[in-house]
Parts: structure tokens; C-alpha cells; sequence
């Protein structure tokens, strides 16, 4: 695991009940970048991908009143969780650990959102989250949520990512 749920509160703005992110597994390197040590910028890392985890147990508050006795992940969250997880390519671009970062992001659109299965309790998501494109503050990202390796919802985000240091 490369970020436990408290390195995830150090790093992305969100708190409970609107923290959608339990772990990040990993960030992948665009092929080129694999070896590359030194912060990147975010234009460099096209192609890379991150993957997150959370899980939905009857605990997740947004199921208490969606829908009672029949509780079903409503796909607005879906879409949230996934730019939450856009947030974490560019965990490589950061100068300073991630304690003394501050995240400003914002979600600015989405585009083609798809809802293919319900996402009920218990199940544990691994979230994808592709960057195509960055054009100055503004980044592209193809999203995804999987459980068990089968698809259950996808979208692309377009959200601007600013980096500062406290």
C-alpha cells in the first residue's frame, strides 16, 4: 500500500463523511517515467495511473438515507470518489512530503458518466483514475470502479489541481 487512510487525510483536503478514499495501492509511471526520481510535472505524467481503495460497509454514512433497508452507493458518489482518486497522480509532482502539502482541488465537469451495477455493502472498490491530458491547472483523467475485476461504473473528470507547501 503506498498510502495508508491517514496519509490519505494528509494529503486531500475531503474529511468524513465526504472522504471517499480508504488507501491509495499505487501510482503508476507513464512506460518513460518508470526510473525517473526527481518531482515530475503534471504534463509528464500523462498516461500515469492512480488506484485506490474503499471500502462500502453499512457504516458509510451517505447509505443510512440511500436508500433505508436497501442501501445502494448513489452514483453521485461514485463519480466524487472517483476524482478523489484523480488527486493522487500527481503525488510525484510534490516537492516536499505530504505532510507539508496542501491540496486545492476542484471538480470542474464530467463527461460519459456510466452506472453499469449497483454498489451495495459490503463490497471493497478498487478506483482507477487515468490522466490524458493537462492543459495548465486543468487535468483529463478516464476513471473507473471495479470489484472483483468486473467494471461497475466509469466516467471522465476534468478537475483543477493546485500544489502548495505550508
Amino acid at each position: 500500500m503506498l498510502m495508508n487512510k491517514d496519509q490519505v487525510m494528509n494529503y486531500l483536503p475531503h474529511r468524513d463523511p465526504f472522504l471517499f478514499i480508504d488507501g491509495v495501492k499505487e501510482v503508476v509511471l507513464p512506460e518513460a517515467l518508470r526510473d525517473h526520481k526527481t518531482p515530475l510535472q503534471p504534463q509528464q505524467m500523462v498516461g500515469g495511473k492512480a488506484v485506490c481503495t474503499f471500502r462500502v460497509d453499512h457504516t458509510v454514512k451517505i447509505l443510512e438515507g440511500h436508500f433505508p433497508g436497501d442501501p445502494i452507493l448513489p452514483g453521485v458518489v461514485q463519480v466524487e470518489m472517483m476524482a478523489q482518486a484523480a488527486s493522487f497522480l500527481c503525488v510525484h509532482c510534490l516537492e516536499k512530503p505530504i505532510e507539508e502539502t496542501k491540496l486545492e482541488v476542484a471538480l470542474l465537469g464530467i463527461n460519459s458518466a456510466r452506472f453499469r451495477k449497483p454498489i451495495i455493502p459490503p463490497m471493497d472498490l478498487v478506483i482507477t483514475a487515468t490522466l490524458n491530458k493537462v492543459r495548465g491547472p486543468i487535468q483529463m483523467y478516464d476513471c473507473e470502479i471495479h470489484v472483483d475485476g468486473e467494471l461497475m461504473s466509469q466516467t471522465s473528470v476534468m478537475a483543477s489541481l493546485k500544489i502548495s507547501y505550508k
